[in-house]
């Protein structure tokens, strides 16, 4: 069984980490970094690299696909070597899978249409502009299409799929032996229970960037 996490420049680490520290531990796997070209990719920071050891081309036949998020993810959104490996990878895979706004990247190349998915709270409206049915659940499945919500939810993500993949004996001993047992010291990670002025800064970043963007 090969899992294939796509890796892009300014990708979220966490997004493409987490998935990977726990499909690596299925029995049997073998669990590839790709790229559209071998070689470094930078994360969103700019200062840690992660390798990718493969291209696009020589992964065409993955049976798990993962699509990380992060700001990159606007570049990968266009017609180009990333959509159309996705959308071929996908008619043979037997899982095609997300991370925060990597659902978007899906949803862009057609692959969530109609489908129940989800992403970074803050993106949820623009997960529906692209056609797909916006969930606000840590993890959403629709069919073989599994979608995480922000970045940390991708351990949730990959242990739901190793679960699927393994059996749940498995999945639980791959969650043990990692210790994911959070106990974070504030209930604020969720926007429906954050102080409300600080999930207002973000959305106002949030547009920020956005205008930025679009206006650059």
């Amino acid at each position: 069984m090969q899992i294939a996490i796509l890796l892009y420049n300014r990708f979220t680490v966490l997004d493409a980490i987490g998935p990977y520290q726990v499909l690596s531990g299925i029995p049997g796997a073998e669990t590839v970094f790709v790229a559209e070209q071998p070689g470094p990719i930078r994360d969103e920071v700019g200062s840690l690299v992660l390798s990718a050891p493969a291209g696009l081309a020589d992964v065409p036949r993955p049976d798990v696909v993962v699509v990380p998020g992060g700001p990159g993810q606007h570049d990968q959104m266009r017609d180009g070597p990333v959509r159309e490996w996705l959308r071929a990878a996908d008619q043979t895979s037997t899982w095609t899978t997300s991370v925060c706004t990597g659902s978007l990247i899906l949803a862009g190349a057609g692959l969530l249409a109609g489908r129940r998915a989800t992403t970074h709270w803050l993106a949820l409206d623009e997960l529906g502009a692209l056609g797909a049915t916006p969930v606000s659940d840590r993890v959403v499945s629709d069919g073989k299409y599994v979608t995480a919500a922000g970045v940390s939810s991708g351990i949730d993500m990959a242990l739901t799929l190793a679960g699927r993949l393994a059996g749940d004996e498995a999945a639980q001993a791959i969650q043990l032996m990692i210790e994911y047992d959070p106990q974070p010291p504030y209930d604020a990670g969720s926007a429906d229970r954050a102080p409300a002025e600080i999930v207002g800064q973000l959305r106002a970043r949030s547009r920020f960037q956005l205008s930025g963007r679009r206006s650059g």
